[in-house]
This record gives C-alpha cells, structure tokens and sequence, in this order.
C-alpha cells in the first residue's frame, strides 16, 4: 500500500517536471520567433536607370600664367627709389622701382662729353681729308674713336637701365619684398608680377588617351577655393614628345579669367570634354558599398521575388548583388555589370543592412542626386 503511494507521487512529480519543461519549451520557441522576426530597416532608394553620358578625361593639374615673373635687378645696388604698392596693377613699361645711379650718371656724363670730343675730331680730319691735309689713316683713327666713345656710353646706359625696374607687361603686382635704402645683389627678386587674364592650366594624361586629344576641345576646371562654380576653358596645345618614366603627355589648356579668381599656382581638377557621348546604367553614387573583396548594391525586391516563404509576400527585402563600376559623374557612377535598368537600390542605410534583411522605404527626406551638384555656400 505505501508502495503504490510512493510510486503514484513520484508519477505526479514526474508529470508536473513534464509540463514545467513543456512551457519552457514553448516560451523559448515564442522567444526565437520573437527574436527571428526582425523590425523593417528604414532605407531610400532609386532606380537604375539608363542615360546617356559625354566622355570626359579626368586629371588634375596646376593653374599657370600665361606671363608671371618675379622682378630683378641683373646687377647689385641699394634700392634709392619704389615706386609701387603691394597688390596694386602695372601697366607695361611702368617705373616700379630703381637702384641708386648716382656713380653711373656721373661717368655717362664723361662718357658724352668724349662723346662730343670725338666727334669734333672725326668732323675736322674729315675736312681736312677733303684736302689731303691728313692721311686717310688718321681720318679712319677719328672714326674708330668716335665709335668707342659712343659704345662707352651706350655701356654705361646699359647699367643704368639694369638698375631701372620697370613692368615688362600688364599684370597684378605682388608683395614688395625689399626695403628703400637695401643693398641688394643680382638676381635678387623686388615683387612678383602676374597676368591674371588669360590663364593656363597645365595637366598630364596617359598615352592611351593620345589619340583623343586635340586642339579646340572644351575643358572644364573646377577647384576646392570655388566648388560651386566651374570654369570652361580650350585645350591650346599637346605636347609632341611623352614622359619616358610615366609614358604621360603634357597637355595645356587656356582660360579666360575675367573676375581674376583663378590664381596662378592654384591645384585644378580638370575634364577634357569629347565630342562623344556613350549610354551608361547609372545609379546613385551612395548606393555602391565598397569592400575589399568588390563593390555591391542592395537591391530592393519582394519576399515573393527573393522566394522567402517566411514573410508575407509584399513584403519587401534587401538583395545584395556585386557589381562593376565605370565613371563617375556628379552624384551619380555608372554600372558596367551586376545591375538591369529598372532595378531599384538602397540609397540611403546601406550600411546597416545585410542580404535578406526585411526593409521598408522611406525618400521623403532623402536629397535628390544631380548630375551637376552644386553645394550650399557655407
């Protein structure tokens, strides 16, 4: 009888340690399915659509004058006059600035008065060899003397015109770097004179792109000073020989520069306009996720389309596809596999999602990609 007891409580125990395990169960498997069940990822999106782009050849480059030179005197003096502010314009043959000449005036006023003497010599003998007073011999004598005084002094102007720094062309003066009353040596730089209009942009690009180059191409400037604004210029002239290291060739391209903004020795992004235009698959440049191992895009499907039975059917999912980029142009970069026209992609959150993530779509307030995007100025 106390056996059966024993034997019918153990049974009870047995059976309530079997349901306890049997909720517990069941709690853990409404918890995974909790947990499986993911919330949407808010993303933007566009579609890939297809277009038609200009071929451009990319480079960069430096902005150069098409005359620039820093001011010298070709021989040492003190600087006795300056005749110029820093920054202002010059015109050509203007007077900027002279080095004490006081020794030279006074031997080029020797040299004229022997000048003169000299020529009053050759005068008279030339006279009197009319007569055959004098032997042609000293007549000759009076003519070389005359000319030997007068290359004297055409010397002596020579260096007081050295001494005398005047514009060689119009331009934009630069910073005065000497001081009224310093004793300069030759060679030593007074201020910098620019012209600031036109200007040239000088670039390299790879032979390869040789045979598209030519003369009259549109190019197309823009720097980090000015992002918003773009200046169009023409290709002048391509160089006839290429760098033996890089197998580059030297390009140079003019530009006007009326508002003076370009500044020589500025850094330049440059594009070199064919005539061509090629079609191209494009997409929105935030829509590429890089990686070492290759560049993908999430492409936006529905359950049914990516064939996942575990949600309903409308709903849609992100699908990541590997892709081959081309060129980029303003916001946009070209798709040369991976993508259909037609294929909508992940704009916007990228990051946060993984292949068959559960997404909703949300371009209210996602900006609008431009082909030329000009930033807000800050």
């Amino acid at each position: 009888m106390k056996a059966r007891y024993f034997f019918g409580g153990l049974g009870v125990v047995f059976l309530v340690l079997i349901g306890l395990a049997g909720v517990k169960v069941a709690q853990i498997h409404k918890m995974m399915s909790a947990q499986w069940a993911m919330p949407p990822e808010t993303i933007s999106s566009a579609v890939a659509q297809n277009d038609r782009w200009q071929d451009t050849l990319s480079a960069v480059g430096s902005i150069n004058a098409v005359q620039g030179v820093v001011l010298a005197s070709e021989v040492p003096g003190t600087i006795s006059e300056i005749d110029f502010e820093s920054g202002a314009a010059a015109r050509k043959g203007e007077l900027l600035a002279k080095l004490d000449t006081s020794a030279e005036d006074a031997q080029l006023r020797s040299a004229e008065a022997q000048v003169d003497w000299a020529k009053v010599s050759a005068d008279r003998l030339e006279k009197l060899r009319a007569d055959n007073t004098v032997s042609q011999s000293e007549l000759d004598q009076a003519v070389a003397a005359l000319k030997q005084a007068k290359a004297n002094a055409d010397a002596i102007r020579s260096t007081i015109d050295k001494k005398t720094i005047r514009a060689p062309f119009d331009g934009k003066l630069g910073i005065r770097l000497v001081n009224l009353g310093e004793q300069v040596p030759s060679g030593k730089g007074i201020v910098s004179l620019q012209a600031l209009s036109p200007l040239f942009v000088d670039f390299s690009l790879p032979q390869q792109d040789l045979a598209q180059l030519k003369a009259g191409l549109r190019v197309r400037v823009t720097t980090d000073t000015y992002p918003d604004k773009q200046f169009d210029g023409e290709l002048m002239a391509v160089n006839p020989d290429l760098d033996p290291v890089t197998r580059s060739v030297r390009i140079r391209a003019q530009f006007q520069n009326p508002d003076q903004l370009l500044r020589p020795g500025m850094f330049a992004r440059v594009e070199v306009l064919l005539p061509e235009s090629k079609p191209v698959l494009a997409v929105p440049a935030t829509a590429i996720l890089s990686a070492p191992f290759g560049d993908s895009v999430f492409v936006i499907v529905t359950a049914a389309q990516a064939g996942m039975t575990n949600m309903a059917s409308t709903n849609l999912v992100a699908r990541q596809k590997f892709v081959r980029t081309g060129r980029v142009h303003g916001d946009f970069v070209s798709i040369e596999s991976g993508l259909e026209a037609g294929d909508r992609v992940a704009t916007a959150g990228i990051f946060k999602l993984r292949n068959g993530a559960n997404v909703q779509e949300n371009n209210e307030d996602s900006p609008k990609p431009s082909l030329s995007p000009t930033p807000p100025n800050s």
